[in-house]
């Protein structure tokens, strides 16, 4: 799954550390998803929904929905 944590957070002027102790979860859990390595759970999806005051569906992009 694809997405725009790191540019949502740069533009935010925010470092991994700042993002991650806003949404109670650790730095490496930050990396991990703005990497692609592990995607979110819908409960910390919606955390970071609500936090940059979007839809989930406008930060996170399916592979699959991708032609």
């Amino acid at each position: 799954m694809k997405n725009r944590l790191k540019v949502l957070r740069a533009e935010r002027d925010w470092s991994q550390a700042e993002l991650a102790g806003r949404l109670d979860v650790s730095r490496q859990a930050v990396n991990a998803i703005e990497t692609g390595k592990h995607d979110p759970s819908l409960p910390l999806a919606f955390r970071i929904a609500r936090l940059f005051g979007l839809r989930i569906e406008d930060i996170f992009i399916d592979d699959g929905d991708t032609p």
